[in-house]
């Protein structure tokens, strides 16, 4: 499926082919605090399969507990949340739009659900098969 995206500002813009099939939720406690709510919705992609359309964000690497390091790309205009990826070399890497900057977002419902025991106890039942991580 063909997804275009863009920050809040619109000074970031961007093009992808994704399955809408592999569209998540993580409930992981980073996800929730990078995202500034309960969870984050995404859309995987093949780096072959993104484009960059405009502008230039900026990159928080985060540290995750076992070390492993995530690019979080973000507009330094708006701070809308973008994408995530390895902290690898650029060739193959996969990257996690955050869907809530894909235009079609309202028809991207999530497929599977991770993380989740971090899940919030007050959420309601959501979209998606739940992987017990624990």
């Amino acid at each position: 499926m063909h997804v275009d995206g863009q920050c809040h500002c619109g000074a970031i813009a961007f093009a992808a082919e994704i399955d809408p099939d592999r569209v998540r939720i993580c409930h992981c406690t980073d996800c929730q605090q990078l995202s500034g709510t309960a969870f984050r919705v995404t859309a995987p992609c093949a780096e072959q399969d993104f484009r960059l359309l405009r502008g230039e964000p900026r990159i928080y690497i985060k540290v995750a507990d076992s070390g492993k390091r995530r690019q979080q790309a973000f507009c330094r205009d708006c701070g809308s949340p973008l994408w995530a990826t390895s902290d690898e070399p650029a060739g193959s890497r996969k990257l996690g739009l955050r869907v809530g900057a894909l235009a079609q977002r309202a028809s991207l419902a999530p497929k599977r659900q991770y993380f989740f025991r971090s899940a919030l106890p007050w959420l309601p039942t959501l979209p998606g098969q739940v992987f017990h991580d624990d």
